[in-house]
Protein backbone atom coordinates (compact mmCIF):
# COMPACT_ATOMS: atom_id res chain seq x y z
CA UNK A 1 0.00 0.00 0.00
CA UNK A 2 2.48 2.69 0.82
CA UNK A 3 4.38 1.55 -2.94
CA UNK A 4 1.20 2.61 -4.42
CA UNK A 5 0.30 5.67 -2.32
CA UNK A 6 4.10 6.96 -3.41
CA UNK A 7 3.34 5.87 -7.17
CA UNK A 8 0.15 8.30 -6.95
CA UNK A 9 1.36 11.01 -4.88
CA UNK A 10 4.78 11.15 -7.37
CA UNK A 11 2.13 11.02 -10.98
CA UNK A 12 -0.18 13.63 -10.02
CA UNK A 13 2.75 16.18 -8.24
CA UNK A 14 3.14 15.91 -12.39
CA UNK A 15 0.48 17.89 -13.13
CA UNK A 16 2.62 20.83 -12.31
CA UNK A 17 6.46 21.17 -12.48
CA UNK A 18 6.55 21.21 -8.65
CA UNK A 19 6.51 18.45 -6.12
CA UNK A 20 3.40 18.49 -3.86
CA UNK A 21 1.22 20.06 -6.45
CA UNK A 22 -1.61 18.23 -7.69
CA UNK A 23 -3.21 20.61 -9.86
CA UNK A 24 -2.63 21.61 -13.56
CA UNK A 25 -0.28 24.56 -14.61
CA UNK A 26 -1.17 27.26 -16.78
CA UNK A 27 0.51 30.29 -18.42
CA UNK A 28 -2.01 32.72 -19.74
CA UNK A 29 -4.16 32.96 -16.10
CA UNK A 30 -3.21 36.96 -16.28
CA UNK A 31 -6.37 36.64 -19.69
CA UNK A 32 -8.21 34.04 -17.94
CA UNK A 33 -8.08 34.47 -14.51
CA UNK A 34 -11.31 32.58 -13.60
CA UNK A 35 -9.22 28.99 -14.27
CA UNK A 36 -7.31 30.00 -10.52
CA UNK A 37 -9.75 31.98 -8.90
CA UNK A 38 -13.57 31.72 -8.59
CA UNK A 39 -14.38 35.20 -7.39
CA UNK A 40 -13.38 36.62 -11.18
CA UNK A 41 -16.43 35.05 -12.42
CA UNK A 42 -18.40 37.95 -14.20
CA UNK A 43 -16.01 40.47 -12.42
CA UNK A 44 -15.92 42.05 -16.09
CA UNK A 45 -19.20 42.37 -17.00
CA UNK A 46 -19.15 40.33 -19.90
CA UNK A 47 -20.05 36.62 -21.17
CA UNK A 48 -16.77 34.98 -21.62
CA UNK A 49 -16.38 31.54 -22.85
CA UNK A 50 -12.92 30.49 -23.01
CA UNK A 51 -10.91 27.31 -24.19
CA UNK A 52 -7.50 26.59 -22.87
CA UNK A 53 -5.17 23.17 -24.02
CA UNK A 54 -1.76 22.19 -22.88
CA UNK A 55 0.56 19.69 -23.59
CA UNK A 56 3.98 19.81 -20.93
CA UNK A 57 6.81 18.65 -21.47
CA UNK A 58 6.14 17.78 -25.57
CA UNK A 59 8.89 14.60 -27.00
CA UNK A 60 8.48 12.72 -23.22
CA UNK A 61 6.08 9.89 -23.17
CA UNK A 62 3.14 9.90 -20.97
CA UNK A 63 4.27 13.70 -20.38
CA UNK A 64 0.77 15.49 -18.99
CA UNK A 65 -1.34 17.59 -20.80
CA UNK A 66 -4.96 18.97 -19.85
CA UNK A 67 -7.96 20.96 -21.17
CA UNK A 68 -10.42 23.26 -19.84
CA UNK A 69 -13.24 24.71 -21.15
CA UNK A 70 -14.70 27.52 -19.38
CA UNK A 71 -17.98 29.99 -19.09
CA UNK A 72 -18.51 32.93 -16.69
CA UNK A 73 -20.85 35.43 -16.41
CA UNK A 74 -22.62 38.93 -15.17
CA UNK A 75 -26.62 38.98 -14.04
CA UNK A 76 -26.81 42.17 -15.22
CA UNK A 77 -30.32 43.68 -14.85
CA UNK A 78 -31.92 47.13 -15.63
CA UNK A 79 -34.09 48.37 -12.60
CA UNK A 80 -35.39 51.58 -10.95
CA UNK A 81 -34.59 53.51 -8.00
CA UNK A 82 -36.35 56.40 -5.56
CA UNK A 83 -34.22 59.42 -6.42
CA UNK A 84 -35.62 62.27 -3.95
CA UNK A 85 -34.33 65.78 -5.27
CA UNK A 86 -36.52 67.82 -2.75
CA UNK A 87 -38.32 66.89 0.39
CA UNK A 88 -41.74 67.20 -1.49
CA UNK A 89 -40.37 65.95 -4.93
CA UNK A 90 -39.75 62.23 -5.97
CA UNK A 91 -38.36 60.61 -9.14
CA UNK A 92 -37.71 57.04 -10.76
CA UNK A 93 -34.22 56.79 -11.98
CA UNK A 94 -32.89 53.98 -14.17
CA UNK A 95 -30.06 52.15 -12.39
CA UNK A 96 -27.52 49.15 -13.05
CA UNK A 97 -27.96 46.98 -11.03
CA UNK A 98 -26.13 43.02 -10.99
CA UNK A 99 -23.76 42.11 -8.30
CA UNK A 100 -23.71 38.10 -8.81
CA UNK A 101 -21.17 36.66 -11.74
CA UNK A 102 -21.75 32.46 -12.71
CA UNK A 103 -19.24 30.66 -14.11
CA UNK A 104 -18.30 27.01 -14.76
CA UNK A 105 -15.85 25.10 -16.65
CA UNK A 106 -15.07 21.24 -17.40
CA UNK A 107 -12.03 19.86 -17.31
CA UNK A 108 -9.41 16.82 -18.26
CA UNK A 109 -6.22 16.16 -16.79
CA UNK A 110 -3.46 13.76 -18.01
CA UNK A 111 -0.49 12.80 -16.56
CA UNK A 112 0.92 9.31 -17.07
CA UNK A 113 -1.44 6.30 -16.07
CA UNK A 114 -3.46 9.06 -14.19
CA UNK A 115 -6.00 10.87 -15.51
CA UNK A 116 -8.94 13.37 -13.99
CA UNK A 117 -11.62 14.62 -15.37
CA UNK A 118 -14.62 16.86 -13.86
CA UNK A 119 -16.61 20.02 -13.54
CA UNK A 120 -16.76 23.22 -12.03
CA UNK A 121 -19.03 25.78 -10.58
CA UNK A 122 -18.74 28.89 -9.18
CA UNK A 123 -20.85 31.64 -7.68
CA UNK A 124 -19.36 35.35 -7.28
CA UNK A 125 -20.52 38.36 -5.60
CA UNK A 126 -19.28 41.91 -6.18
CA UNK A 127 -19.34 44.69 -4.35
CA UNK A 128 -18.54 48.50 -5.39
CA UNK A 129 -16.02 50.20 -3.64
CA UNK A 130 -15.61 53.45 -5.25
CA UNK A 131 -13.76 53.06 -8.32
CA UNK A 132 -12.88 49.78 -7.17
CA UNK A 133 -14.55 46.41 -7.29
CA UNK A 134 -14.23 43.58 -4.33
CA UNK A 135 -15.55 40.55 -5.29
CA UNK A 136 -15.51 37.25 -3.32
CA UNK A 137 -16.20 33.61 -4.76
CA UNK A 138 -17.05 29.78 -3.83
CA UNK A 139 -16.49 27.26 -6.29
CA UNK A 140 -17.35 23.21 -5.78
CA UNK A 141 -15.85 20.72 -8.33
CA UNK A 142 -16.36 17.01 -8.90
CA UNK A 143 -13.97 14.81 -11.04
CA UNK A 144 -13.31 10.96 -11.93
CA UNK A 145 -10.20 10.10 -10.48
CA UNK A 146 -9.07 7.07 -12.19
CA UNK A 147 -5.72 4.89 -12.50
CA UNK A 148 -5.94 3.54 -15.96
CA UNK A 149 -2.47 1.32 -15.68
CA UNK A 150 -1.04 0.00 -12.21
CA UNK A 151 0.26 -3.60 -13.83
CA UNK A 152 3.35 -3.29 -13.25
CA UNK A 153 2.53 -3.02 -9.67
CA UNK A 154 0.43 -6.52 -9.88
CA UNK A 155 1.45 -7.74 -6.10
CA UNK A 156 -0.20 -5.00 -4.65
CA UNK A 157 -3.65 -5.77 -3.03
CA UNK A 158 -6.07 -2.97 -5.21
CA UNK A 159 -4.65 -4.32 -8.44
CA UNK A 160 -4.67 -7.91 -7.62
CA UNK A 161 -8.05 -7.26 -6.13
CA UNK A 162 -9.11 -5.04 -9.40
CA UNK A 163 -10.07 -2.50 -6.87
CA UNK A 164 -8.89 0.41 -9.09
CA UNK A 165 -11.89 1.53 -11.01
CA UNK A 166 -12.56 5.31 -11.76
CA UNK A 167 -13.79 7.04 -8.22
CA UNK A 168 -15.52 10.06 -7.65
CA UNK A 169 -13.96 12.74 -5.82
CA UNK A 170 -15.69 16.03 -5.01
CA UNK A 171 -14.09 19.25 -3.59
CA UNK A 172 -14.53 22.86 -3.41
CA UNK A 173 -12.13 26.08 -3.81
CA UNK A 174 -13.07 30.38 -2.25
CA UNK A 175 -11.01 33.53 -3.75
CA UNK A 176 -11.51 37.24 -2.94
CA UNK A 177 -10.45 39.75 -5.90
CA UNK A 178 -9.76 42.94 -5.40
CA UNK A 179 -10.05 45.08 -9.00
CA UNK A 180 -9.33 48.90 -9.94
CA UNK A 181 -10.47 48.26 -14.07
CA UNK A 182 -7.73 49.30 -16.10
CA UNK A 183 -5.33 49.73 -13.45
CA UNK A 184 -4.56 46.97 -10.74
CA UNK A 185 -5.97 43.74 -9.38
CA UNK A 186 -5.07 41.40 -6.50
CA UNK A 187 -6.54 37.94 -6.16
CA UNK A 188 -6.33 35.04 -3.28
CA UNK A 189 -7.72 32.35 -3.53
CA UNK A 190 -7.68 28.41 -1.86
CA UNK A 191 -8.42 25.24 -4.17
CA UNK A 192 -8.87 21.59 -2.56
CA UNK A 193 -10.45 23.22 0.07
CA UNK A 194 -11.97 20.46 1.68
CA UNK A 195 -8.43 18.09 1.43
CA UNK A 196 -10.67 15.20 0.05
CA UNK A 197 -9.16 12.30 0.17
CA UNK A 198 -9.11 8.94 -2.54
CA UNK A 199 -11.38 5.64 -1.86
CA UNK A 200 -10.55 3.26 -4.47
CA UNK A 201 -12.93 0.13 -4.30
CA UNK A 202 -13.07 -0.78 -0.64
CA UNK A 203 -10.30 0.85 0.43
CA UNK A 204 -9.47 4.25 1.55
CA UNK A 205 -6.12 5.68 0.61
CA UNK A 206 -6.03 8.10 4.30
CA UNK A 207 -2.29 8.55 3.59
CA UNK A 208 -2.90 10.32 0.88
CA UNK A 209 -4.93 13.39 0.76
CA UNK A 210 -5.19 16.35 -1.87
CA UNK A 211 -3.18 19.10 -0.67
CA UNK A 212 -4.52 22.51 -0.01
CA UNK A 213 -3.42 25.01 -2.70
CA UNK A 214 -2.87 29.09 -2.21
CA UNK A 215 -2.71 31.30 -4.83
CA UNK A 216 -1.68 35.45 -4.68
CA UNK A 217 -1.70 36.85 -7.87
CA UNK A 218 -1.25 40.67 -8.73
CA UNK A 219 -0.91 43.46 -12.09
CA UNK A 220 -0.43 46.76 -12.65
CA UNK A 221 -1.45 48.65 -16.03
CA UNK A 222 0.29 51.29 -16.74
CA UNK A 223 0.76 53.58 -20.29
CA UNK A 224 4.09 54.19 -21.73
CA UNK A 225 2.54 55.75 -24.56
CA UNK A 226 -0.59 56.36 -26.14
CA UNK A 227 -0.59 52.79 -28.10
CA UNK A 228 1.54 50.63 -25.63
CA UNK A 229 0.57 49.58 -22.27
CA UNK A 230 2.82 47.79 -19.73
CA UNK A 231 1.26 45.21 -17.63
CA UNK A 232 3.99 43.95 -15.20
CA UNK A 233 2.38 41.09 -12.95
CA UNK A 234 3.26 37.91 -10.33
CA UNK A 235 1.93 34.53 -9.42
CA UNK A 236 2.46 33.12 -6.22
CA UNK A 237 1.15 29.32 -5.56
CA UNK A 238 2.13 26.82 -2.72
CA UNK A 239 0.69 23.73 -1.60
CA UNK A 240 -0.13 23.13 2.58
CA UNK A 241 3.38 21.61 2.24
CA UNK A 242 4.79 25.18 1.65
CA UNK A 243 6.77 24.08 -1.71
CA UNK A 244 6.25 27.94 -2.85
CA UNK A 245 6.67 28.80 -6.95
CA UNK A 246 6.74 32.46 -8.03
CA UNK A 247 5.96 33.93 -11.92
CA UNK A 248 7.09 37.28 -12.62
CA UNK A 249 5.66 38.38 -15.78
CA UNK A 250 5.26 41.33 -18.19
CA UNK A 251 3.14 41.64 -20.97
CA UNK A 252 2.89 44.50 -23.56
CA UNK A 253 -0.10 45.39 -25.36
CA UNK A 254 -0.32 47.42 -28.48
CA UNK A 255 -3.44 49.18 -29.82
CA UNK A 256 -5.31 46.92 -27.61
CA UNK A 257 -5.73 43.93 -29.85
CA UNK A 258 -1.70 42.99 -30.01
CA UNK A 259 0.23 41.30 -26.99
CA UNK A 260 3.24 39.51 -26.18
CA UNK A 261 4.99 38.84 -22.88
CA UNK A 262 7.39 37.22 -20.81
CA UNK A 263 7.24 35.08 -17.73
CA UNK A 264 9.93 33.71 -15.24
CA UNK A 265 9.38 30.67 -13.38
CA UNK A 266 11.47 30.11 -10.66
CA UNK A 267 11.57 26.01 -11.04
CA UNK A 268 13.45 27.34 -14.19
CA UNK A 269 11.16 27.66 -16.98
CA UNK A 270 11.18 31.16 -19.49
CA UNK A 271 7.98 31.33 -20.57
CA UNK A 272 7.04 33.51 -23.91
CA UNK A 273 3.54 34.39 -24.70
CA UNK A 274 1.49 35.81 -27.79
CA UNK A 275 -1.74 36.83 -28.75
CA UNK A 276 -3.91 38.98 -30.70
CA UNK A 277 -7.54 39.93 -30.75
CA UNK A 278 -10.06 40.22 -33.63
CA UNK A 279 -13.46 41.87 -32.65
CA UNK A 280 -14.65 39.89 -29.83
CA UNK A 281 -12.41 36.94 -30.49
CA UNK A 282 -9.50 36.68 -28.20
CA UNK A 283 -6.44 34.32 -29.46
CA UNK A 284 -3.27 33.47 -27.18
CA UNK A 285 -0.79 31.00 -27.55
CA UNK A 286 2.31 30.51 -24.96
CA UNK A 287 5.98 28.79 -24.90
CA UNK A 288 7.65 27.10 -22.37
CA UNK A 289 10.98 26.58 -22.33
CA UNK A 290 12.81 24.37 -19.57
CA UNK A 291 16.18 25.51 -18.23
CA UNK A 292 16.54 22.34 -16.31
CA UNK A 293 18.44 19.25 -17.07
CA UNK A 294 14.53 18.32 -19.04
CA UNK A 295 15.66 20.45 -21.28
CA UNK A 296 17.69 17.81 -23.51
CA UNK A 297 14.56 15.46 -23.31
CA UNK A 298 11.71 17.62 -24.68
CA UNK A 299 11.24 20.30 -26.89
CA UNK A 300 9.54 22.71 -24.64
CA UNK A 301 5.56 22.95 -23.28
CA UNK A 302 2.68 24.69 -25.43
CA UNK A 303 -0.05 26.36 -24.47
CA UNK A 304 -3.48 27.34 -26.80
CA UNK A 305 -6.37 29.32 -25.27
CA UNK A 306 -9.61 30.81 -27.06
CA UNK A 307 -11.91 33.38 -26.33
CA UNK A 308 -14.74 35.15 -27.33
CA UNK A 309 -15.84 37.67 -24.50
CA UNK A 310 -20.18 39.03 -25.77
CA UNK A 311 -21.36 41.93 -24.88
CA UNK A 312 -20.50 45.40 -26.00
CA UNK A 313 -17.84 48.01 -24.50
CA UNK A 314 -20.85 50.05 -22.24
CA UNK A 315 -21.81 46.84 -20.61
CA UNK A 316 -17.98 45.84 -19.84
CA UNK A 317 -17.39 47.40 -16.19
CA UNK A 318 -20.73 48.15 -16.13
CA UNK A 319 -21.29 48.59 -11.98
CA UNK A 320 -19.34 51.71 -13.16
CA UNK A 321 -21.37 53.69 -15.09
CA UNK A 322 -24.48 53.84 -13.37
CA UNK A 323 -26.62 56.79 -14.29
Amino acid sequence: MKKLVLYIGFLISGFTAVNAQQLPLYNQYMLNGYLINPAVAGSEGLTTFSLTARSQWVGLPNAPNNQAFSLDTRLLKRSYIIKQNSVKKKRLKPSRNGRVGLGGYIFNDLNGSISRTGIHFSYAYHLRIREMQLSFGLGGTAYQFHIRDLSFLSDEPLVSEGLYEPVFVPDADFGVYLLQPRKYYVGVSVKNLLESYLKLGNRTLEEFRLSRHYYFTGGYQFRATSNLILEPSALLKFSSQFMPQLDVNLKAVYMKNYWAGISIRTNGSLVTLFGLSVDKYYFGYAFDLELSSIMKRTFGSHEFMISMKIGDTARRYRWLDRY
